[in-house]
């Protein structure tokens, strides 16, 4: 009953590795959202690269445009959904579970720490961190710590394979997110560190509740084969009482 589940979100291999991860990246989300609470101007690195890269032209606009709809409310929905209905026709509903809270935790985390941070862009709209790059940094970090467990990847290659998979899916919604004026590019690092931070503990929580339930069922099954045991247990000797009784009345009326 205390087996590890079968479709575990985090792999044991990894989660030592993950938790520090998990930790550094709070740790520069603190850092940074100390150092720009209510600012309401880019810091010097941030004119830099927005100088650099704010108001691209075609066809890389049109890039920016549609990765920026990927964390937008409506396409964040249907991206979401349908991984969802992927893990569902693959018969994975602990990954449904990992990707729908995965993703409602990271969005939720960062909304919670905007107010808190207080940093604005374009008037008094809240910036740090970026919930744009962390929503498209966990998917893409969820998709492939799911990708490692069916391929059973070890631990460097796993570790590579997930980190290096969130660095891509944030570089290119943080880049997208500075060339359309959306965010700083600080507010973007605090959006991929704040998916790094919030990711690994979800998927320990999603695997640890799940192993909890499978024990309870399993523990539900044991009781039920130990009741069907007292009851066939019981049920024996009153069927031999009632045989010697018929056998009894038989032997009077001979």
């Amino acid at each position: 009953m205390t087996g590890r589940s079968a479709s575990e979100v985090l792999p044991p291999s990894l989660r030592v590795w993950f938790g520090l991860i998990a930790a550094l990246a709070a740790l520069v989300v603190v850092v940074f959202g100390a150092a720009y609470a209510d600012e309401s101007e880019p810091s010097a690195t941030d004119a830099r690269i927005w100088a650099a890269v704010d108001g691209v032209g075609p066809p890389w606009r049109h890039v920016a445009v549609v990765t920026d709809f990927l964390g937008e409310p409506v396409g964040a929905v249907l991206l979401v959904g349908a991984l969802v209905t992927g893990c569902l026709l693959l018969r994975d509903p602990h990954a449904a579970v990992f990707l729908v809270t995965g993703s409602g935790l990271t969005v939720g985390t960062t909304t919670l720490l905007k107010p808190v941070v207080g940093r604005t862009i374009h008037g008094d709209n809240l910036s740090y961190p970026s919930g744009h790059t962390a929503f498209l940094t966990a998917i893409a970090l969820m998709v492939s710590l799911l990708a490692t467990g069916r391929l059973g990847l070890g631990r460097a290659a796993g570790v590579a394979f997930v980190f290096a998979a969130g660095l891509v899916a944030g570089a290119v919604m943080g880049w997208a997110q500075v060339a359309l004026g959306s965010h700083y590019a600080t507010d973007t690092l605090g959006g991929w560190c704040t998916a790094l931070a919030v990711l690994p503990v979800t998927a320990w929580l999603v695997d640890r509740t799940t192993d909890r339930l499978d024990d309870r069922r399993a523990a539900r099954r044991v009781d039920r084969r130990v009741d069907r045991r007292a009851q066939r247990a019981a049920d024996r000797p009153a069927g031999r009482r009632t045989d010697r009784r018929v056998d009894a009345g038989r032997q009077e009326c001979r």
